[in-house]
Order: structure tokens, then C-alpha cells, then sequence
């Protein structure tokens, strides 16, 4: 193993054991998002010191480690986050215990997007080494808050000026240039008792973040003839063939149900575990809005992945159809119900008429829109100088073509003006973010260590 390799591998490990999730219990004026995530930007910081690069640090919102004159009026942005999704579902070892097997890092946040920012911040102590006289600086920007809102970003643009161009580590290679938006909604349903009713569920949760394919639900209910109905569940979830436990506690029974975690832009490269458990309730005695929750999972969302039940379906050739991902279900007896969809929206969505549409169908199945957020889409031409600088890059460095894609994820590129994702998944690879066992490749991150260096040496002198 080179020295160098040993050397990533280190600091990459460092930072992929601090289990950095958002917690706003924990926020304070110098920790917005919680103490592990203002760990890892800290540990990130500190690296950039160590190495003699200037280091900002913005209230815990963002830090940024920058090289080049600074009194350049221009600045190329690289743009990273160190925020992690939970961990949920069996993993083969401790997900914040990184574990080197077969050539691969395994650890939440491994590919997205520790293995990547590490990779880029070598890529900048490579750039000051062979680079002494840069036009532009490089400000490697270190985000907090990238999996549930990116606060981080939205304070970094109204803090400091625009960069000439950028790009994040924080997707697949070649370039990528477009982005779906998203309208992310809540629905919500009202409560109605059904008295006469001798079935009642009690509760229905599954998922913790939006851009995330729950992987697993617990559902409680009670009444009478329960072995009955214990029977039917499991002979259908047999049928079926779904990971599942069922307990009869105190007269309460317990189904839970795993199925396979997913990111929310891909959803039918997951298992939903709300879709597989409501399968099973669908077949009990269940009425009022308890029946109404079931039966809207079961008929409007599930296997639905393009909105066909909701009558949103839409597609263009710059980034592909729109998907549909339902990541959190919430559901108590006398309170009601809430499911959360998050929707990613091609360049040419209609978003007025999508989200009319959508209100319709919820309607009709008695729920109503609770919250709404929206985001814009985001496309860069491929004629940009800087994107065909990447472009340059990327076929000097592997000898393959740079073509241009589209993405249904969400990165930090959009907030800028000229701004494209760009790696650390290369072609025909398998993307691991958000599932169980997240890996990188660690030869896949060496040489985007080299492909990101190339890259800034030719944006460092980027013509405006």
C-alpha cells in the first residue's frame, strides 16, 4: 500500500467514525444540526489546517478550506458534505466502525459523501503541490446539513459571493449537468372513529427521512378474534414472502415488517416496508379513516414509483421520468394519519398542475395537504467551459468518454449558478448510498483523487 493510500485511508476512517447525524435536540449557536455533525466538519477543518490551507468556520453552518491568492477575486467551489442518513436495517459490521473488505470501505457515509470529500480534499493538497501560481482560489466547502434541508447551503449563499463555477463530489461520474427538482409533500388524514368497530390499529410507523425507502414498519393493533387474523397475516405474508414478526402481547399484537432501504430519487430500487405491511392489513376488518389509510397505501401508492396512481407521470430527455417516493408514515388511533412524499420532478415538470393533481387524489381518499416545499430544477449547458474542463478531465485521466447525464438526486451543484456533480461512482458501478453495508471502492477513490487534481488545474485558470 502506497503512503499516501495509507494515509487516506486514516483520515477517510476518522471521519466515517463519527456518526454524524443531524439532531436538533442537541443544536446550539455554534452546533446548528448537533454535536456529531459539527464533530466531522470540525475533523475536517482540522485537516485542512494541519495541511496549511486556510480554514473558515461559519457558526457550524458550513466550514470551507481554501488555497490560492486570497485576494483572487474568483473562487472555484468544491462542494461537500459530511451529514449522514441513519443507519437503519442489519448491517454485516457497525456502520460507523469503517471495515476494509475485498477493496471496498464499508461505513454510513462511505460513499456518500465522506469517501468523495476525502477524495477531493486530497486532490487539493495534490493541487497545491504541483500548482504554486493559481488565477483563481479553490474553496473546498464543507456542508452540515446536505440530508434534511441543506440550511447550510441556503445560509452559504446568503453569506458569501458566488463562485465562478463548481461542482460535488456527491453523485456518479462522468458529469453530471442536470437535476430533477422535487416538490415534497404531507399528506394528512383526520381521525374518524368507527365505534361499532371491534378492530382497531393503533398505529402505523415506518420510515425517518423523506429521501429514504423505508426498510422497515411496526404496525399495532387489537380486537377481537385475534387469532383469526393472526392467521391470515401470516399465511399471507408467507405467501408473499416478506421478513416479518408477529406478537401477541397484552391482547395488543405487533407486526413488523423489513423490507429494503433505497434512495428516495431511485424508489424502486428499494423495498418499501410501509407498502409490504399495509398489503397485510389490507386484509383485515378495518374501517373509518384506519381503512382509508390502508387502502390510499395500498391502491394510490404502492409499486407506483412514477406517480400513475396520483396522475402526475412525466418525463422529459434531459433527466427522465419523475419518481414518487412515500419515505415517512405516521398513523395513530383518534389522531390520525400523515405520509410524506417526496417527488423528483424532471426540467419540464408542470408543477402547478402536478400538485393540483395530486390534491385531487388525496381528496378523494380523504386527506389533505398538510405541507408543501418545492425545489427548482437545475441544468448547466454542456457548453460551459468549466463542464467541458471536467469533461477534458475525466477522458485524460480514464480514457473514457465524458458524457453528460441527468440525475433525480439533489446536490449541492443547484445552489450555484454554474454548478454540476461530478463522481465518485464511475460507470456500470454499483451506487450504495443510503442503503445497508454503504461501501466505496477504494480504487475508485484513488483515482478520482487524480481526476478531481486535473480537473482544478485547469478551473484554477478558468477564463470568465
Amino acid at each position: 500500500m502506497q503512503a499516501s493510500h495509507s494515509d487516506f485511508i486514516k483520515d477517510l476512517s476518522g471521519l466515517l467514525a463519527i456518526p454524524s447525524l443531524k439532531d436538533i435536540t442537541e443544536a446550539t449557536e455554534i452546533s446548528p444540526f448537533g454535536h456529531a455533525v459539527n464533530d466531522a466538519l470540525l475533523y475536517m477543518l482540522d485537516l485542512g489546517e494541519k495541511a496549511g490551507f486556510r480554514t473558515v468556520n461559519h457558526d457550524g453552518y458550513y466550514g470551507y478550506i481554501e488555497y490560492g491568492p486570497p485576494d483572487a477575486e474568483d473562487y472555484i467551489a468544491v462542494l461537500c458534505h459530511v451529514d449522514v442518513v441513519p443507519a437503519t436495517g442489519t448491517w454485516t459490521s457497525d456502520p460507523f466502525t469503517p471495515t476494509v473488505v475485498d477493496g471496498k470501505i464499508v461505513a454510513r457515509g462511505a460513499i456518500d459523501d465522506k469517501g468523495p470529500t476525502m477524495a477531493a480534499f486530497y486532490a487539493l493538497k495534490q493541487l497545491k503541490e504541483n500548482e504554486p501560481a493559481p488565477t483563481h482560489r479553490v474553496r473546498l466547502i464543507i456542508g452540515t446539513d446536505e440530508e434534511s434541508g441543506m440550511k447550510c447551503m441556503q445560509k452559504y449563499v446568503e453569506t458569501e459571493p458566488p463562485a465562478l463555477f463548481g461542482f460535488a463530489p456527491d453523485a456518479r461520474f462522468p458529469i453530471i449537468h442536470a437535476e430533477k427538482g422535487q416538490i415534497n409533500i404531507t399528506l394528512k388524514l383526520d381521525d374518524v372513529h368507527d365505534s361499532s368497530s371491534d378492530f382497531t390499529l393503533l398505529s402505523f410507523v415506518s420510515g425517518e427521512r423523506g429521501n429514504m425507502v423505508p426498510d422497515h414498519c411496526k404496525c399495532t393493533f387489537k380486537g377481537s378474534n385475534m387469532d383469526k387474523w393472526m392467521a391470515v397475516i401470516e399465511k399471507e405474508a408467507r405467501e408473499k414472502s416478506f421478513p416479518f414478526s408477529l406478537v401477541n402481547t397484552d391482547e395488543i399484537l405487533t407486526l413488523t415488517v423489513s423490507g429494503k432501504s433505497a434512495h428516495g430519487a431511485d424508489p424502486a430500487q428499494g423495498e418499501n416496508a410501509a407498502y409490504l405491511a399495509a398489503s397485510l392489513l389490507d386484509k383485515l376488518p378495518l374501517t373509518g379513516s384506519q381503512l382509508a389509510y390502508v387502502r390510499f397505501i395500498t391502491s394510490v401508492l404502492q409499486n407506483n414509483h412514477y406517480g400513475e396512481q396520483l396522475a402526475i407521470e412525466h418525463s422529459d430527455e434531459i433527466t427522465g421520468p419523475l419518481t414518487v417516493n412515500a419515505g415517512i408514515f405516521n398513523f395513530k388511533a383518534l389522531e390520525g394519519g400523515q405520509i410524506s412524499l417526496n417527488i423528483r420532478c424532471p426540467v419540464t415538470t408542470p408543477y402547478e398542475a402536478t400538485k393540483n393533481n395530486i390534491e385531487k387524489v388525496a381528496l378523494a381518499h380523504g386527506f389533505t395537504i398538510d405541507a408543501i416545499r418545492e425545489r427548482n430544477p437545475h441544468y448547466v449547458s454542456g457548453d460551459h467551459p468549466g463542464v467541458q474542463a471536467l469533461v477534458q478531465s475525466y477522458e485524460e485521466e480514464t480514457g473514457l468518454e465524458g458524457t453528460l447525464l441527468s440525475t433525480g438526486g439533489a446536490t449541492y451543484a443547484r445552489y450555484l449558478d454554474s454548478g454540476v456533480a461530478f463522481g465518485a461512482v464511475f460507470p456500470n458501478k454499483v451506487m450504495t448510498a443510503h442503503q445497508i453495508d454503504e461501501f466505496a471502492e477504494l480504487e475508485d477513490l484513488y483515482k478520482a483523487i487524480d481526476i478531481y487534481q486535473s480537473a482544478l488545474s485547469k478551473l484554477v485558470h478558468l477564463e470568465k
